[in-house]
């Protein structure tokens, strides 16, 4: 089990008592639909949650939820596995970890916050075991024509390998590969993509990470997401020593 985390002015650790989560399911609440309430699922009570407070408020700015799967066999209990077809990860056969409803508090621009929080994420997937982390990655707002550019880098450089695609289930998709094969002159602005990506995923993508060939728009939560794996083994070298330096 991950122990407590101190970095700075923020504290990560996981949740203890159901106050715990109900105070991420509130931050949820607050970072995906900008309201007051609980954002709930069943998978709540499955998962482990980590929480990222500020050291002196003791204020919640952010979280995450963790599912831990035997291998593949067990995809298809996964979060992940409501929207894509995830059959060709049902061969992986090592330990995989899938991190999902990620957020921070929309009023926090601290850079801080998410390297604590991929710290206690390190400290985790070392004493677990995983092989692989995986998860949906979100954008913000449904409208696919906010955020061409970052499709247009994923589909050039970071689309799954072959052998774990997943494929389509969800009926409302944005299937940007194929839409970007058919414009192959188009002009992407590379400086524009990164800012548009989420923060979680372009950090998926330093590691080393890799993304479906469509988006799925979830009405539910007013996102579009990519889903998005992790080979641990895949991770640089020299990037490993930055996250395993950080829990230190």
């Amino acid at each position: 089990m991950m122990k407590r985390l101190a970095k700075g002015r923020y504290i990560a650790r996981i949740s203890q008592c159901a106050r715990d989560i109900e105070d991420a399911q509130a931050l949820r609440q607050r970072a995906f639909l900008g309201s007051n309430g609980r954002d709930q699922d069943p998978f709540d009570t499955r998962c482990l949650h980590v929480l990222v407070h500020e050291r002196r408020s003791a204020r919640l700015v952010c979280c995450c939820r963790l599912l831990p799967l035997e291998n593949g066999d067990a995809i298809d209990g996964s979060y992940s596995a409501q929207f894509y077809d995830l059959e060709p990860l049902r061969a992986f056969e090592g330990p995989m970890l899938e991190m999902g409803r990620f957020c921070v508090d929309p009023d926090v621009q601290d850079p801080d916050v998410i390297r604590v929080i991929w710290a206690a994420m390190t400290q985790y997937v070392d004493e677990s075991g995983a092989q692989m982390l995986f998860g949906c990655s979100s954008f913000a707002g449904t409208d696919q024509d906010d955020y061409m550019d970052a499709f247009a880098v994923l589909h050039e450089k970071h689309l799954a390998p072959k052998r774990w695609l997943p494929k389509v289930k969800a009926q409302t998709v944005f299937p940007f590969a194929s839409h970007f094969r058919k414009q192959s002159n188009r002009k992407t602005d590379r400086k524009r993509a990164m800012l548009r990506m989420p923060p979680l995923l372009r950090t998926y993508l330093l590691m080393g990470g890799w993304v479906s060939d469509h988006a799925v728009v979830d009405p539910d939560l007013n996102t579009l997401h990519v889903f998005t794996g992790l080979e641990i083994s895949a991770i640089p070298p020299a990037r490993k020593r930055l996250l395993r330096a950080s829990v230190g």
